[in-house]
């Protein structure tokens, strides 16, 4: 199958796993997909624009605020031109924010001014994950429509041994190969 003519927005959180971004985005390219990554601030703790923006092939937008060289407003045409907006990794914090309906960052501004289908894969510790407020969030944010690829269990970042890691990058291929049929 191939992705041609299909705009993946890509948000990528400040977890330890912003790291598999990468090959989310090298899968999704082999597929012919336009990739665009918004990149939190925390996320860019963890990975560089410079690497998601030799990946993509795209400009990386961070900040909401950065100016801009043509006229548009980054949140409403990233919204827009969204075919998908996949979030791998996803931190509680930006689980819990798009709970709450907040828009304090490019990518949650993003999310919530778009019509298009959003795709969270979490990533954390499990006692984050398995946090009583976490799994309301969850269930908050599918009763929006809001689709979810769980983590997988493993051996955490944290040495621990729990379910919290990012499921495994051809899983989440085929959930948005699922999306486009």
């Amino acid at each position: 199958m191939s992705f041609e003519n299909k705009k993946i927005i890509l948000g990528i959180c400040g977890g330890i796993a912003a790291y598999k971004s990468c090959d989310i985005i090298r899968q999704f390219i082999k597929l012919k997909a336009n990739v665009e990554c918004i990149l939190t601030k925390s996320g860019a703790e963890f990975i560089t624009p410079l690497t998601l923006q030799t990946l993509s092939r795209n400009k990386v937008y961070i900040d909401m605020f950065t100016p801009f060289n043509k006229w548009e407003i980054n949140h409403m045409s990233l919204a827009q031109k969204a075919d998908i907006i996949l979030v791998a990794p996803a931190t509680a914090d930006i689980i819990a924010r798009l709970a709450y309906g907040r828009a304090n960052d490019l990518l949650t501004c993003t999310i919530l001014a778009s019509t298009a289908n959003v795709l969270v894969c979490p990533s954390m510790n499990s006692n984050m994950f398995n946090h009583k407020a976490t799994q309301n969030n969850i269930a908050v944010l599918k009763s929006y429509g809001y689709k979810f690829i769980m983590p997988e269990e493993g051996e955490l970042a944290c040495q621990e041994h729990g379910n919290g890691r990012l499921a495994k990058i051809d899983i989440i291929v085929s959930a948005v190969k699922e999306f486009f049929k």
